[in-house]
């Protein structure tokens, strides 16, 4: 697993955080090629150079346009640029969410549909460089977690292409607020801007959570400068690091990830309705979805509807809300999930075989659960009582042998998948991914 700590405390940019990742050794040749496709050869300039910032050193990078009036464009227009250009799939995939963060904050600080977002600062081309570049570099280190410190967003005022605005810009606070993300206080820095929303976008589309870095032995540093003059050194550190093994009880920091909640209050629709949506947010995409009851205002008995989702796919699942509810809006949080490493496999009975899912505790021990599905259909299968079928499973269980560790080289041994039918749970043990 490669693990990156970002630590920003004095904000972060786009431009800086590409910075630490050239600083990583990155080459060039990894951001260039992605915008090459993009169309973009020969209409910038990367200008890198090696500085000092308050006694430290690290790189700086600044974006130099060949283009004498480079255009605002249309969020419609990037879109279907980045979607039509022959990029690597999982680059595409990133890219096109942190401009779809980009859109959504800016079309709701400006009260627009998205579509008619035209990005400004975020459309110039040191912006799109800014985020292909850095896609692409950590793509290319194959970063699987980004944990980062909480980032000061500024204070006082910033001109901007809609006049002057306050700081922390409104779509830094808007990006910080669809993602969870949380903001250090700027207390004790001048006014002026700390956080940019392209870097806010960048991190909270790539972070896997927020806060004191876990114990971890660093391998690599990269570091970022900014332009503007401190009080102190400017400059973000990229470290990428190996978790320390994890000790009794403790979780490893790869069980960590990022989990989307999307909410909605609903008065006026049936329980077919209820019953559908839900069913549509599972088929979306939703990790899970589920109804609950509640009373809302003037008394009027409702029921509140929550999908837990991956983030990138936030998108895909607000258009199963817009199609299959009443609902004129959707509230959405970022939390964090802790998650156990688990298998499946199919247990084989004298009554039939039974799909059993294992997860491994903190302290090595494996807990198995049947089914409960094929318990059900034994038990009437047999003409014989569910807690009868449940007993006789576990004595099975009690027998079987719990499963191995991954073989070197087996893709996603984390990832649960089904086990073949009719084998033992110690036979599919050696199948399972």
């Amino acid at each position: 697993m490669t693990l990156a700590l970002l630590d920003c405390p004095t904000g972060l940019a786009g431009n800086m955080l590409l910075a630490a990742l050239l600083d990583l050794e990155v080459p060039e040749a990894v951001l260039h090629e992605p915008l090459e496709a993009l169309g973009l050869a020969g209409r910038y300039r990367l200008v890198v150079e090696e500085r000092r910032s308050g006694g430290l050193r690290g790189l700086h990078l600044a974006v130099e346009s060949l283009e004498p009036d480079p255009p605002h464009r249309a969020w419609g227009e990037l879109r279907e640029r980045i979607a039509q250009a022959p990029l690597d799939p999982a680059l595409r995939q990133r890219v096109l969410a942190v401009f779809t963060l980009l859109a959504e904050a800016e079309a709701s600080v400006h009260g627009h549909p998205v579509e008619r977002v035209h990005f400004h600062e975020v459309g110039a081309l040191d912006a799109l460089v800014d985020v292909v570049g850095v896609c692409a570099a950590l793509l290319h280190l194959g970063v699987d977690h980004l944990l980062c410190t909480p980032p000061p967003a500024g204070h006082g005022s910033v001109a901007t292409a809609h006049g002057l605005l306050p700081l922390p810009a409104p779509a830094v606070l808007e990006i910080a607020r669809l993602r969870g993300m949380p903001l250090a206080s700027s207390a004790g820095f001048a006014p002026g801007e700390l956080t940019t929303p392209t870097g806010a976008a960048l991190v909270a589309c790539w972070a896997s959570g927020f806060g004191p870095h876990p114990a971890a032995t660093p391998m690599r540093i990269g570091v970022g400068l900014g332009s503007r003059k401190l009080d102190r050194a400017n400059l973000l550190r990229l470290t990428l690091a190996e978790p320390l093994p994890a000790g009794p009880g403790a979780t490893p920091v790869e069980n960590l990830e990022p989990l989307l909640v999307q909410q909605a209050q609903i008065d006026d629709a049936s329980a077919e309705d209820l019953a559908f949506l839900v069913e549509a947010l599972r088929e979306a995409g939703a990790v899970e979805a589920f109804s609950q009851p509640l009373s809302m205002k003037k008394g009027r008995l409702g029921t509140l509807v929550t999908a837990l989702l991956p983030p990138d796919l936030a998108p895909a699942l607000r258009q199963v809300w817009w199609r299959h509810s009443g609902s004129l809006g959707v509230r959405e949080a970022l939390q964090q999930r802790w998650i156990l490493p688990r298998r499946q496999a199919t247990l084989a009975t004298s009554l039939g075989p039974v799909r059993i899912k294992w997860a491994r505790l903190p302290e090595g021990r494996w807990r198995a659960k049947a089914e409960a599905d094929d318990l059900a259909a034994l038990a009437r299968r047999h003409g014989m009582a569910l807690g009868q079928i449940r007993a006789l499973v576990e004595e099975a269980l009690a027998a079987a042998a719990a499963p191995q560790e991954p073989e070197p080289g087996d893709p996603d041994p984390d990832r649960p998948a089904a086990g073949g039918s009719g084998a033992s749970a110690a036979g599919a043990r050696r199948s399972l991914p």
